[in-house]
């Protein structure tokens, strides 16, 4: 199997600003499913479950943040849901989940809204850090297969500078001939420039059938020398061998993520597309590690998994989202995407 079976397409970033904002949201979320197709009862019921997400942001959060993504995947398309706060978080994560429950005299009906509605349903909170909720809504079910589906293995969240509307910075995953491969690219500078730069990098990346990473990486300068180019790199993971072979080149940093710590992996310097050394994969065993994160440089260095306890046990989205909010800038693109349950 090759090409890429997921395509992720952000809607937009609504950050609470007052009253208004769960409207916007709602009206966004019901444009996107009838524009999908998945049905006037099924928009009705996806507006009603990230309204109730919406509402949770602006009444409890700080600096919180609603996101609305269109997900398309073997012929079927759904509506994807994520919210970012910077706490309060939650003491209780599974009593919040329960109907009845609320910390402002409302009817704590919210969370389990939004379970019940939604196909796919993860949360993960640390009082005095933030929250991190998504969900995903199909019509008639998820797809076939979607347990094992690469959605279900790899998780990414972009994020454009503040002021922008578009992300200079992208990322694609494939899996072909029984293994996983993961591409992140951050097209020079902001804007819609640089957004063609990372475009350019995932229609190379998903129309390629390599899986040698710096193969791969090849494909994609020779695919961004029509482009401002950028920072890109690629990751392979093995199952059967539960190794990772890593490429990249600039500014995209490379963890393997253990819940005591994490550890680098080697990119080296240069422009996809205009400037590049010879290009080297990296080998590194899987053994023991929670997650793989690859990011740009619109998270910080500064995070570290002992100070978000539980989230390795969350799904890859949640990762992805979690680091956002811990280690992201508003001054830059940003991308991050994470692997896990893939070895």
């Amino acid at each position: 199997m090759s090409g890429c079976p997921l395509s992720v397409e952000d809607v937009a970033w609504f950050r609470e600003g007052g009253a208004t904002m769960p409207g916007a949201v709602r009206r966004a979320a019901r444009d996107l499913a009838e524009r999908l197709g998945l049905g006037a009862s099924r928009a009705s019921e996806i507006a009603l479950a990230v309204t109730e997400a919406a509402e949770n942001v602006h009444r409890h959060s700080v600096d919180g943040a609603v996101l609305l993504r269109a997900l398309r995947t073997g012929g079927r398309a759904g509506v994807e849901l994520v919210t970012v706060d910077h706490g309060p978080g939650m003491a209780n994560v599974a009593a919040s989940r329960r109907d009845g429950v609320s910390s402002t005299g409302t009817l704590g009906i919210g969370l389990g809204v939004i379970e019940r509605v939604s196909d796919a349903f993860d949360l993960h909170s640390v009082p005095d850090r933030g929250t991190v909720l998504t969900a995903r809504f199909w019509a008639g079910g998820p797809p076939e297969g979607a347990p094992g589906h690469v959605l279900e293995r790899v998780g990414g969240v972009t994020r454009p500078i503040t002021g922008e509307q578009v992300c200079g910075d992208a990322w694609a995953a494939r899996e072909t001939n029984g293994m996983l491969m993961v591409m992140v690219c951050d097209g020079l500078g902001h804007g819609p420039l640089a957004a063609d730069a990372s475009a350019a990098a995932v229609e190379a990346f998903c129309t390629s059938d390599r899986t040698e990473p710096e193969l791969v990486m090849d494909v994609l300068h020779r695919a961004l020398r029509r482009t401002r180019g950028g920072a890109a790199a690629v990751v392979r993971v093995d199952p059967r061998r539960r190794t990772a072979s890593f490429c990249g080149v600039g500014n995209i940093a490379g963890a393997l993520v253990r819940e005591d710590g994490r550890s680098g992996m080697t990119c080296v310097p240069g422009i996809v597309g205009h400037q590049m050394r010879r290009l080297r994969s990296f080998d590194y065993p899987l053994d023991g590690v929670g997650a793989l994160v690859l990011h740009s440089d619109g998270l910080t260095e500064r995070w570290q998994p002992s100070a978000l306890p539980g989230m390795l046990d969350r799904s890859p989205l949640v990762v992805a989202g979690q680091l956002l909010r811990e280690a992201g800038v508003r001054r830059d693109d940003a991308a991050v995407v994470a692997v896990s349950g893939a070895w």
